[in-house]
């Protein structure tokens, strides 16, 4: 998936990132600080029917959401911590490797505990408006 996008559509593309991904679990989003991973993952969790209030997990670490079709969606953002042995001791690998949707900033931290498949994605900035997303998947 590469796709340029204005914020203003950013529901649309949360859309087509989900038909795209249909049976992908784990997300890794690469990005700089203020490249908007979080209102990416804000939009993907409501174009799936999240009701609960979506917000950064920057202190919690672990967000936990629900969604219509009796499912999980974890959001986990990575940037407190140190590296993969904190990540482990936090959880983290345990919802990796679980059954659940996960969407995970800042994956650079523990990039070692990723199941193969997890799907990473970079967003980059293009302008104040504009988003540029590409994506790989591990082996």
């Amino acid at each position: 998936m590469d796709i340029q996008f204005d914020l203003g559509a950013i529901r649309s593309v949360a859309m087509l990132f989900w038909e795209k991904f249909a049976s992908d679990r784990v997300f890794a989003f690469h990005g700089v600080m203020g490249a908007g991973k979080t209102t990416f993952i804000r939009a993907l969790c409501e174009a799936r029917g999240v009701q609960d209030a979506i917000g950064s997990p920057t202190f919690s670490i672990i967000n936990e959401y629900h969604y219509p079709q009796s499912g999980k969606i974890f959001h986990i953002d990575l940037y407190r911590l140190k590296d993969e042995e904190e990540a482990v001791r936090a959880g983290v690998e345990d919802i990796l490797y679980g059954k659940s949707l996960c969407l995970v900033e800042w994956p650079e931290r523990a990039p070692e505990i990723f199941p193969p498949g997890t799907v990473h994605l970079h967003l980059d900035v293009l302008d104040p408006l504009t988003r540029k997303i590409t994506s790989f998947e591990s082996i």
